[in-house]
């Protein structure tokens, strides 16, 4: 597996060393964090360091952020009726049509009470749609992902939150995709609910966070038990997890424009050389005049199936993907797409491409030689026997 190279930084990154040597720090520790004696004080230290790291990294209080077990328990935990910054709570939910599946779920909402606000053909959330959405009617939970995981595209969140609040409304923003790769802060976001994932920025899977704007109200646990979390999400905390994310967002934050500025470069050379490649006619860098994560690429081309083309560049020792990697390991159709306007061609034939802190010139060569010999060849008319060929 040494000589593969890895393009699909937006699935998940590899563990960095910090946190790593942090997670094996915390496995050697015998304590409870709710024990108080002094096994579980240093349990607890490692815990409260973490909610620390994470809580400067965007501005809050360490006492606002609630650890999960992912981004997808943060969302759920933050979708709930009766949310409020005033004295009227939240009795619908509106999200984006672009949003993680997690937060197309609806969380603790009925059907019933969720709507949808429209986006862009850029993938940008359409703000006239959101104050129609929100005019005349009780407030409203809002939910709108600050990056998407797809596109790359940046949403107005600061905007958002103006409107959401103007109309009486709580925000909930689901930052897993922008953390670690853009600054942000939740105050001068306008975002009550903030939603964080370690393994997008070097941490280990399967640990996360929700923070809290420090004027929210009405927040009930999804699991009820021990008290733990300050009463807002019982079970005993993930010691090893937890100090592997908040290792991992003290070594991200700081060299964070510097990675970003060095990827953005190699992503704009990676763009221009998959336009360039013969049998790459018609095909666009999708959300392309938006605002954009500077690590993210989806690239279509008419005809082309992208479970064929994924298939392609993984006997060609290249890892890319064709969407969110949320869904079983299946490839389907782009809900984003779609809800972008695309048709189903074109939604079904997008290829992701991400870059991280350690990609590097050669990757981008290894990506572009793989391409020129896929490209032209997978289509819907012969992809089978193509594959014959690797």
């Amino acid at each position: 597996m040494a000589d593969r190279v890895y393009l699909d930084w937006n699935a998940t990154t590899p563990l960095r060393a910090e946190a790593r040597a942090a997670i094996a720090a915390a496995l050697d520790l015998v304590g409870n964090p709710s024990s108080i004696h002094a096994e579980g004080r240093a349990a607890r230290g490692m815990v409260e360091q973490a909610r620390a790291a994470v809580a400067a990294a965007i501005g809050a209080e360490a006492r606002s952020v609630v650890f999960t077990s992912g981004g997808t328990e943060a969302n759920t935990l933050a979708l709930m009726p009766g949310l409020r910054i005033g004295s009227q709570p939240s009795e619908q939910l509106v999200n984006s049509a672009i949003e993680h599946a997690s937060v197309l779920a609806g969380g603790r909402f009925a059907p019933e009470h969720i709507d949808t606000v429209r986006v862009t053909r850029d993938g940008v959330v359409d703000l006239d749609h959101l104050r129609s959405l929100l005019a005349g009617r009780p407030p409203a939970l809002v939910s709108v992902m600050l990056a998407n995981n797809e596109t790359g595209a940046l949403q107005p969140v600061t905007d958002i939150g103006g409107i959401v609040h103007a109309a009486g409304g709580v925000l909930h923003v689901d930052a897993v995709q922008a953390f670690g790769k853009i600054t942000f802060n939740i105050n001068d976001l306008g975002a009550d609910l903030v939603s964080l994932s370690a393994h997008k920025i070097g941490g280990p899977k399967g640990v996360g966070a929700l923070v809290l704007g420090s004027n929210l109200a009405g927040l009930a646990p999804l699991l009820r038990g021990g008290g733990q979390e300050l009463g807002r999400r019982a079970g005993t905390e993930n010691v090893a997890g937890i100090a592997g994310f908040g290792a991992a967002v003290a070594a991200a934050i700081p060299a964070m424009a510097a990675d970003m500025s060095r990827i953005e470069k190699l992503r704009n050379r990676l763009e221009t050389g998959l336009r360039q490649t013969q049998g790459s006619e018609g095909g666009i860098v999708i959300a392309e005049s938006a605002p954009r994560l500077a690590n993210t690429t989806l690239f279509a081309v008419p005809g082309l199936r992208a479970e064929t083309a994924v298939i392609g560049f993984d006997l060609a020792g290249i890892a890319v993907s064709s969407g969110s990697a949320c869904s079983s390991g299946k490839v389907r159709s782009s809900h984003v797409l779609e809800a972008m306007g695309f048709g189903p061609e074109l939604a079904q034939s997008a290829i992701r491409i991400s870059l991280g802190w350690s990609s590097s010139e050669t990757d981008i060569d290894r990506c572009l030689q793989a391409w020129r010999k896929l490209a032209g060849n997978l289509t819907k008319r012969d992809h089978e026997t193509e594959l014959e060929r690797f």
